[in-house]
């Protein structure tokens, strides 16, 4: 696809914006952490988004795993079946860190990937809280514009469709995105939620999609119409593909792997995972103490009850 130099230029704007947390205790550990191996950290989430309290959401982006990782099954497990989740705590201050090497953000970020879990966080606003150099910075502003693609040309697949295309306002489009990136990662949302992503920065999510459909017209991929408050694309061959079901599927069972994975590395993740089902499904939970202590073995009725409870999908 031709890009213009209107998303680069929204994208890069906002990278530049400094965040209060790159000078934090956490943010200081997380470098030292990674030292020589880190290429950026970024910050994403309800917490940047809302400024609500809670486990902030770092993504890690680092050069490769085996100068990442002392341990050889850690840089196993991260080359395997990316991204390593760990949890962290400094200075009163909690996070959940991820990490991901730029090869694999970049992957990750395009209309190829399997699972959205990169493409629809970093479509997202977020914050780059450390960059190792301008070269650093621009391959993660190249990652980001190619994530806010993949989700607008993704999400075009998704909406009611006649024989001339879809018409179709920003918001039903982003809400569109939102919901079905979020079941296909086992995760509950309410339609609130869902809505309040989009509510978050509207003037921002505007100026993206109208980006990527300049870009879709420039290369000759589709016609693109005003409409209203809205815009119309075309069928153009290969753009509005509804073959999501399978896509789906696979992404969830990748998605449930890479749970079983995460609680190898997250720590006491049991209360962790109660308390973001309840903030996303509204579902609250309570481990006991024999629970949390062994969860693998007692945890399965927690399971069951959300399961019932429509809390997990």
């Amino acid at each position: 696809m031709k890009h213009t130099p209107a998303l680069d230029a929204l994208v890069l704007d906002e990278l530049q914006r400094p965040h209060a947390l790159a000078g934090s205790a956490l943010v200081a550990e997380i470098r030292d952490r990674y030292r020589a191996s880190l290429e950026a950290l970024l910050f994403y989430g309800s917490c940047l988004r809302d400024g609500a309290e809670g486990v902030l959401d770092f993504y890690a982006v680092v050069r490769d795993y085996r100068s990442t990782y002392a341990s050889r099954v850690l840089a196993i497990a991260n080359a395997a079946l990316p991204p390593n989740v760990f949890y962290l705590e400094r200075g009163g201050e909690r996070a959940k860190l991820a990490v991901l090497s730029a090869r694999d953000f970049a992957r990750a970020a395009a209309p190829r990937a399997i699972r959205p879990v990169i493409w629809a966080r970093f479509c997202q606003p977020f914050a780059l809280l450390h960059a190792r150099d301008d070269a650093a910075r621009a391959a993660v502003a190249a990652a980001a514009a190619e994530a806010i693609r993949t989700a607008v040309t993704r999400g075009l697949g998704l909406l009611p469709a006649d024989s001339a295309g879809v018409a179709f306002t920003p918001v039903a489009l982003w809400t569109a995105i939102f919901r079905e990136t979020y079941a296909s990662e086992l995760r509950t949302e309410t339609d609130a939620s869902v809505r309040g992503l989009y509510a978050a920065a509207p003037d921002r999510y505007q100026r993206a999609l109208a980006a990527v459909l300049d870009e879709l017209a420039a290369a000759g991929r589709a016609r693109v119409a005003r409409e209203g408050d809205g815009f119309r694309v075309d069928r153009a061959p290969g753009l509005l593909s509804r073959r999501r079901r399978g896509r789906r599927a696979l992404a969830k069972a990748v998605s449930a792997v890479q749970l079983v994975k995460s609680a190898a590395t997250f720590g006491d993740w049991l209360p962790y995972a109660l308390w973001k089902l309840e903030r996303h499904s509204g579902v609250r939970l309570e481990a006991s103490p024999r629970q949390r202590r062994h969860p693998w073995l007692f945890a399965w009725p927690l399971v069951l009850r959300a399961l019932r409870r429509g809390a997990l999908r």
